[in-house]
């Protein structure tokens, strides 16, 4: 029986014949055994050069660690790798390893003096001098030398298995102590990533756009109240300059926004082009589309004014204004449509600011003009301008300031598309791309904007009437939508901001099918903006006189007095309108949209037939002030039907108890808030008079009354939300 066959030494092991064939000297004959050839220093691995064996000869000849081969340097599969199911190749076959290290090739041109770094040459793809053997991931991601040479300090020794047999023999009653266990390492700050930094910096310019335009929104109608007044003439320009809005939105505004927009951004991602063909048949559709809409608008302008109110088109005077005013306003649908087109190309593009900021050229241009109107005619308090007094020159300027204003804001895009790298070129081959599919996803969101409309008609046609027949200023459709204005800035700068936060974090729960996590989302939006909102209404109830007798002192006392009830009446209304805002995001957080649409016909339907019992039960001079009240009675009644549709999503459950407990204790503390402010408030009126001076005083003194009061009963009854805004607001300031 053969001895086994000894690999590093070429021969048998405890006797028989060399694996050669030669045979070897028997024991005791006296012979000595021929010594072995010497090996070569270079190759340890080399054969006995009488023990050529065809099946061992260059077995070792290729070392995978001398030629650095990356696909063969883990000692398991070395290990367990069976040679003799994969025996060698034939001798002289292997192909001599390549150089390891190799020096980068020499640019082809001098370095640029004016260019303050060069650009490095590209990583060879491997092993290089910049990537020394052994820190290569590839070479050592199964043997684990990083894990093992950067982790050494931090191991733990293994857990003793015999240790309780080491305990027992202990004294009784004496437990030994745990080893302390040491402090874990803190973990290091997350850095922002490029995408999330861009996000928030899109979300600050985002939002710096929408307060600066609102607000220059609020002085341009400071400058309509005090140039036309709160009459007649004020509300019928006020009906011509909201029917261009309407038309767009119940024609093309709901589905453009909801579903035209996606599609552009979809196509963005897929399409060869980068959606461009598709961006330019959209844009080119909208203007054909508006273009057509305008001229018919146009040539409707007298049925579409006795649309909006009967009492206008019944003046002959007031209707032969409104009409005028109309036909200038009316060609802003087409400019509105290219503005939130090109827009949105610029959003999907990553470009978010032009779309927030050209709204404010638009108040600019608006301010300017009715600038322009009181610099010639004087205040409505000064001139007693009414629908039969003011000039054909008026018309016509405060006509074309208003159409100049969107035009401005819609070329203002243009150098925008162009930076995008966006060129506009007319397309009309619609058929064949999904522009006719995607008409028919909007259905639900043209019900719902058809809903919202038909409410805004309703209250358009009451309150315009109402004005006419109490004789007074402030009593009309101009008032109304002025306190409307004051009244949603909250809403829009603490609701929209608070939810803008927490939307994301929304959308990935619901995504997730993770209920609890939406539930509490939206009971932390919900109870955070309380803490802002309920004491701002009932600021508003309290002192919403001086308020407004402050800020249009030009249109006449009795016009903004008159406006200030009606701000009153608004108020309270605006807790259940940020609740239904809210509670709405929800359903979107869903992709729910049916939801919404049902929700908004509730509300359109309550808030008519209540402005409709206001009109008919109260006296003309209040119609109004209840048509105010009853839009917030209108959400409060949408707030309960959307509360209980989502807490029967969610499983039952919409943390209502902390909530309520949340609003209840806010409202508390600002009711005597609101009442100790409102009489201070009040007292300064009386005392310094109804004009700018005594609304300013009244203003300020009794707003650091209510804040005051309001801080203080909320302390006492530790409301978490409110100390938590404190503790914020004090670590901002460093305190």
């Amino acid at each position: 029986m053969n001895a086994p066959y000894d690999g590093d030494r070429g021969q048998g092991v405890g006797g028989g014949e060399p694996s050669g064939g030669t045979p070897a000297a028997p024991p005791g004959s006296g012979q000595a055994p021929a010594p072995p050839p010497q090996q070569p220093a270079s190759d340890p691995y080399a054969q006995n050069q009488y023990a050529q064996d065809p099946y061992v000869q260059d077995a070792y000849t290729h070392d995978p660690y001398r030629a650095r081969d990356l696909s063969a340097q883990d000692p398991v599969s070395e290990a367990l790798y069976d040679r003799a199911a994969h025996p060698p190749p034939p001798p002289g076959t292997y192909q001599e390893p390549q150089p390891l290290y190799q020096q980068p090739p020499a640019p082809q041109h001098a370095p640029d003096p004016r260019v303050w770094a060069q650009t490095p040459p590209p990583e060879p793809d491997g092993p290089s001098r910049h990537l020394p053997y052994g820190d290569d991931a590839r070479t050592v991601q199964f043997t684990g030398v990083d894990d093992l040479v950067t982790r050494a300090g931090d191991e733990q020794p293994e857990p003793d298995a015999f240790a309780h047999l080491y305990r027992d023999q202990q004294t009784p009653g004496q437990v030994p102590s745990p080893a302390p266990e040491p402090d874990p390492m803190p973990a290091p700050a997350p850095k922002k990533s490029g995408r999330a930094s861009g996000l928030l910096k899109s979300s600050a310019v985002m939002a710096a756009g929408t307060l600066v335009s609102r607000l220059t929104g609020f002085v341009r109608s400071l400058f309509i109240t005090g140039a036309l007044g709160a009459a007649l003439l004020g509300d019928t320009f006020t009906v011509a300059y909201t029917l261009p809005t309407m038309i767009y939105i119940l024609t093309v505004g709901g589905g453009l926004n909801s579903v035209f927009v996606p599609q552009l951004v979809r196509s963005m991602k897929n399409d060869e082009d980068g959606g461009e063909a598709y961006a330019n048949r959209l844009l080119t559709l909208v203007m054909v589309a508006l273009g057509l809409i305008v001229v018919a608008a146009v040539f409707a302008a007298p049925l579409l004014i006795r649309l909006m109110s009967n009492t206008i088109a019944d003046d002959a005077a007031a209707n032969s204004v409104a009409v005028t005013f109309a036909r200038f306003c009316l060609p802003t649908i087409f400019f509105m449509g290219v503005h939130v087109v090109m827009g949105q190309i610029l959003n999907a593009r990553g470009r978010f600011g032009a779309m927030m900021w050209t709204p404010v050229l638009n108040n600019i241009v608006m301010i300017v003009t009715f600038g322009l109107f009181i610099w010639v005619y004087g205040t409505s308090a000064e001139s007693h301008m009414g629908v039969q007094t003011i000039p054909d020159e008026g018309i016509r300027l405060l006509g074309v300031g208003t159409l100049l204003g969107l035009v401005v804001q819609a070329l203002a895009m243009i150098p925008y598309l162009r930076e995008a790298g966006f060129r506009f070129r007319p397309r009309f081959d619609w058929k064949g791309h999904g522009l006719g599919k995607t008409v028919k996803l909007a259905k639900w969101t043209v019900l719902f904007v058809l809903a919202n409309q038909a409410g805004v008609l309703v209250v358009t046609q009451l309150a315009t009437a109402a004005g006419e027949e109490s004789g007074k200023d402030g009593a009309g459709f101009l008032a109304y939508s002025n306190a409307q204005l004051i009244w949603g800035m909250p809403q829009a700068i603490i609701t929209v901001s608070v939810m803008a936060a927490l939307l994301p974090r929304l959308s990935r729960a619901a995504h997730d099918d993770d209920p609890s996590t939406v539930r509490d989302d939206i009971s932390q939006g919900l109870r955070n903006s309380a803490v802002a909102i309920v004491p701002v209404a009932f600021a508003f109830l309290a002192l919403g006189v001086p308020m407004c007798t402050l800020l249009y002192a030009s249109s006449g006392i009795e016009a903004a007095q008159g406006m200030g009830f009606i701000l009153m009446a608004f108020g309270l209304g605006l807790i259940p309108y940020s609740v239904q805002y809210v509670v709405l995001r929800g359903f979107y957080a869903y992709e729910d949209t049916r939801t919404p649409f049902y929700n908004t016909v509730i509300v359109a339907a309550v808030n008519a037939a209540a402005s409709a019992a206001c009109y008919f039960l109260l006296p003309a001079q209040w119609a109004v002030v209840g048509m105010a009240g009853s839009y917030g009675l209108a959400y409060a009644v949408g707030v309960g039907v959307a509360w209980r549709r989502l807490r029967n999503r969610l499983g039952g459950d919409l943390d209502g108890a902390h909530v309520m407990r949340t609003y209840a204790r806010l409202c508390l503390a600002s009711l005597p808030a609101a009442i100790v402010a409102g009489a201070v408030g009040f007292g300064l009126l009386k005392a310094l008079g109804e004009g700018a001076l005594g609304s300013l005083v009244a203003l300020l003194v009794g707003g650091v009354v209510l804040l005051g009061v309001f801080f203080v009963a909320a302390k006492r009854m530790r409301i978490e939300e409110l100390n938590s805004m404190v503790g914020m607001v004090r670590g901002r300031l460093g305190r």
